[in-house]
């Protein structure tokens, strides 16, 4: 019997995906575990490997369309078998459901669109008989049956008698808005479900909200186009986010430059001591997300971010550090920055972008940030405007270290010098509180003791 090939859930915010290329022919030969098929989420781009070991035959869908997490894309089987469909695929305008996989029946005509969720292909008759019954959204049952691919009566009715854990508040919050808990996934010790778990889901859901209700673009004077590149995938989200931020946040930006002597003679010292020890020659971007971390512990009002009529001051302090992949700038985030020393901070952001490069990012590793750091120094650019990485408070901008003349004890001397540009969300806070910290970043960085190898 074939075994389906769907695409696999990529993290708790992920609901769809972009078909970007088959890595394999249809009807090929393929081994268990192999990677078949690239697809692009909001975040990322990842790889979907086969779930067992035998002759992949394509579904109905084409590349570039975009379909729902869950939905089977291929099955392998044997050599002799094809991918049939119940019913054709249909655009999501039409408001039907995907095709049913099936290994049977007449061969689905495809019609080009985005494809809708279809549980049906992953449950048993009498699973999804009980799950229409007791009101279950079958996509949040763990499968066990058909080698964990089918949803089987037992899994719904072991779900059913699954309490959801979830603090007394975060029950209270979910129930206000009218959140279903079951679809939050827990943050707390043994996966409780947090207050700043639900209060994550309610922000996507407004921010979701208030980009589905931005005016539609006025018509374009008729120009000459080169090329045409469809604004979807990473990009597409990244323009969703900008635009959002943009109109939802009260944004000001203060520029600061700061002596960076001591911080590029502290990592030179850092390269020689540790390199060959550590494998990788210690970085600008995480001595300056240590400094970010001292300062956001001490100023915590800059750790906070906006939850309706919430200003909320963050327990951790996780960084984010703004990448330019292939796919996009994506940003990966190294978690209790705060509360590591340098090698890990280091470790961790080297393996994160390199898991962003090769397309195999974990949706945790790029999610989950309080501050966002974005340097553009090696592009020779001094000053910029940052766009708040939402929900956070600020974003900080970083510009390259050059040689400038400055006066020191009524002497011209040459110093490293770097503009460091910090926007942040007028809202949550004030200049003078916003400059204070920032100015803090900047003793750190003249200083760069307390920027050290030590937690």
């Amino acid at each position: 019997m074939a075994e389906e090939l769907f695409i696999p859930k990529l993290g708790q915010t992920v609901e769809e995906v972009t078909l970007l290329k088959w890595q394999v022919q249809d009807g090929e030969k393929v081994k268990q575990g192999q990677e078949v098929l690239e697809v692009e989420t909001d975040k990322a781009i990842f790889n979907v490997e086969a779930v067992d070991d035998g002759y992949i035959h394509f579904g109905p869908f084409e590349i570039g369309q975009v379909v729902p997490v869950l939905t089977v894309v291929a099955v392998i089987g044997a050599q002799d078998e094809t991918f049939q469909a119940a019913q054709p695929a249909v655009p999501a305008a039409s408001g039907q459901s995907a095709p049913a996989s099936s290994i049977s029946g007449p061969a689905a005509e495809f019609q080009p669109g985005r494809a809708q969720p279809a549980e049906k292909n992953f449950a048993s008759p009498r699973a999804r008989r009980l799950a229409s019954e007791k009101g279950v959204d079958l996509s949040q049952v763990t499968p066990t049956g058909g080698s964990g691919t089918r949803v089987t009566e037992s899994d719904v009715l072991n779900y059913l008698s699954t309490e959801v854990k979830a603090s007394p508040i975060a029950k209270r919050m979910a129930a206000e808005a009218n959140l279903d808990l079951r679809s939050i996934q827990g943050s707390g010790q043994r996966g409780e479900i947090t207050r700043d778990d639900v209060a994550a889901a309610i922000a996507a859901r407004s921010a979701e909200k208030v980009v589905s209700q931005a005016p539609s673009p006025t018509a374009l004077p008729s120009m000459p186009v080169g090329e045409s590149i469809p604004l979807a995938g990473v990009r597409k989200v990244i323009a969703q986010r900008m635009g959002l931020s943009a109109q939802t946040t009260a944004r000001v930006t203060l520029l600061m430059e700061a002596d960076a002597t001591e911080l590029v003679t502290l990592r030179e010292k850092l390269k020689k001591q540790y390199e060959s020890k550590w494998g990788f020659a210690p970085g600008y971007n995480e001595l300056l997300a240590k400094a970010c971390a001292i300062a956001l512990r001490r100023f915590p009002y800059m750790n906070a971010r906006l939850n309706g009529e919430t200003i909320e001051r963050l327990a951790d302090v996780n960084i984010g550090i703004a990448v330019d992949a292939d796919q996009g700038l994506i940003v990966p985030v190294i978690r209790d920055v705060d509360q590591k020393d340098l090698q890990t901070v280091g470790r961790e952001f080297r393996q994160y972008v390199d898991e962003v490069r090769a397309n195999k990012a974990n949706p945790d590793h790029i999610s989950g940030g309080t501050f966002t750091i974005t340097n553009l120094g090696m592009y020779d650019v001094d000053g910029f405007t940052p766009v708040i990485n939402l929900p956070e408070a600020a974003i900080l901008g970083v510009g390259r270290i050059a040689p400038q003349p400055v006066v020191r004890e009524n002497q011209l001397v040459i110093r490293k010098m770097m503009t460091l540009s910090m926007a942040f969300d007028h809202r949550l806070t004030d200049g003078a509180p916003a400059a204070r910290f920032l100015q803090y970043i900047k003793q750190l960085i003249e200083d760069a003791s307390e920027v050290s190898l030590t937690k």
